[in-house]
């Protein structure tokens, strides 16, 4: 029995770190510091899970390639089931580049195999196995999200709840989730993602769109904290201030520990601050993954 099923992409992150910025024209510049890392908002937010003490199994394609084998060995040395993982043989692994500043960065991203996990492949014997689906860069998985509504429906219908984090739009058209929100328990866009969805300028008006459409939303606002509501309770909690290092993978961060309370029936509020400690918390280590707590070492924020 898994806590949490995650239905996701495969891919390390190259980060490259350094107050420089890439020019064309055979231009070479120095950085400070490159590191090959756990990538992926999925795999950042699994391994998350399982550092706090959730079991987490994990379905998605990777190539039977050096990017693949790397992230399932990563996430198995995270204590995620990887049984589940599809192996491509053809197919190539995807990759992001990342030029980090600190508290900004730019991706590149090769998508490889990213889109290529289909709803289908996920069997009701799978999901019978856990008590949680969650998905995340739903712009990025093209083949999933085509009958994603439908995959969650059938979850539930099995006694899953279920949760979405969208991630960014690459294409910037950001429609068609109003089926998709109806049977999505919990939502976590970052304030930047809500506002893109409800044509909205600010947090506070995303979520009074949105909190009629979910069950529970939690907005990240980066240093501004966080934002949650359910059952017509509104809070919001201060960011913890820490020495930021990277923010790759603090809004997957924040989603394990928000997650961990909502398996656990904890109220809103404590949720909330868990979630907002353990996005903080990872952004004191380079990559999404390496900076993330264990549930004790978060607690002592509490």
């Amino acid at each position: 029995m898994f806590d949490i099923l995650v239905a996701g992409e495969i891919n390390p992150d190259l980060i490259l770190s350094g107050e420089v910025e890439p020019a064309f024209g055979q231009i070479e510049k120095l950085i400070d510091n490159a590191n090959l890392t756990v990538g992926s908002s999925s795999v950042i937010f699994a391994c998350g899970a399982a550092r706090l003490g959730l079991k987490v199994a994990f379905v998605g394609k990777c190539g039977n390639d050096t990017f693949g084998q790397f992230m399932l060995d990563e996430m198995q040395k995270n204590n995620i089931d990887t049984s589940h993982v599809i192996k491509v043989n053809k197919g190539t692994t995807g990759l992001s580049v990342i030029l980090n500043r600190g508290v900004d960065r730019a991706i590149l991203t090769f998508p490889g195999l990213i889109s290529a996990l289909q709803a289908d492949e996920i069997t009701d014997d799978l999901l019978g196995q856990a008590r949680h689906l969650h998905v995340a860069s739903y712009f990025l998985q093209t083949s999933l999200a085509a009958n994603l509504p439908g995959l969650f429906s059938r979850a539930r219908s099995l006694g899953l709840s279920t949760s979405l984090d969208t991630n960014y739009d690459p294409t910037e058209q950001w429609s068609g989730f109003d089926a998709l929100l109806a049977v999505t328990n919990v939502f976590l866009p970052n304030e930047k993602e809500a506002c893109s969805l409800t044509a909205t300028g600010e947090a506070q008006a995303a979520a009074d769109m949105l909190q009629e459409k979910v069950e529970t939303l939690a907005i990240k606002m980066g240093a501004k904290g966080a934002l949650s509501v359910k059952a017509g309770q509104r809070i919001q909690v201060p960011s913890l201030p820490v020495k930021v290092v990277d923010t790759v993978g603090a809004g997957d961060s924040f989603d394990a520990g928000f997650l961990y309370g909502y398996l656990n029936d904890w109220p809103l509020e404590k949720m909330l601050r868990l979630g907002a400690v353990c996005g903080a918390l990872s952004t004191q280590k380079a990559g999404g993954q390496a900076g993330q707590p264990t549930l004790s070492e978060a607690q002592k924020y509490l």
